[in-house]
């Protein structure tokens, strides 16, 4: 069945976002996994996800029924909300992209990226992103995220898409990269 790419429609997207999520975390992963698969280090609650879902759409990958991979979108306003990326909205507003301040342009935060582990090789990153691309371009001149230093596969993924490393920095979790991808 072919992949679609869409937004999430209902509590049971939403569901299904979460326990991939959840599947994929660091703490559930041995490092030799991570290593090799990657990792997500932030878990979404409901109540958090379904806001983020409810102020912008969540773009998700489908293989019929069942959820193939996620992007998800955080507007700036959310930085409170999820503890552990209080560091990243902290500082990236600030940050120097092509001699302006990212928060003089408009962006937006892209939350987390995901891809199910019986989908990966099929191009399905790419696709989760030239989602989010056509779906934001028109509002967001920028997309910006971290990735964890030690998270070399979704880096070189990242990169491959046409994100670009500005910033490294430390925090209580992890060392980050702050990448940004420019659509203007």
């Amino acid at each position: 069945m072919p992949i679609t790419y869409t937004t999430a429609q209902s509590d049971e997207d939403l569901r299904q976002i979460m326990a991939l999520q959840r599947q994929n975390l660091y703490k559930n992963t041995p490092a030799t996994y991570q290593q090799d698969q990657g990792f997500t280090t932030v878990e979404h609650s409901f109540e958090v996800l379904k806001q983020m879902n409810d102020a912008l759409p969540q773009i998700i990958a489908k293989d019929g029924d069942t959820l193939a991979g996620y992007a998800l979108v955080m507007p700036r306003t959310f930085g409170q909300l999820v503890p552990e990326l209080v560091p990243m909205f902290d500082i990236v507003a600030e940050l120097d992209w092509q001699g302006k301040r990212i928060g003089d342009y408009r962006f937006y935060v892209m939350g987390q990226i995901c891809v199910a582990e019986s989908h990966r090789g099929q191009g399905i990153f790419d696709g989760l992103y030239t989602a989010h691309k056509e779906h934001f371009s028109p509002d967001f001149e920028l997309c910006v995220t971290e990735v964890a230093v030690r998270n070399t596969r979704s880096q070189r993924a990242h990169e491959r898409v046409g994100f670009r490393t500005i910033y490294t920095y430390e925090d209580y979790t992890d060392v980050w990269n702050v990448v940004v991808w420019d659509w203007s």
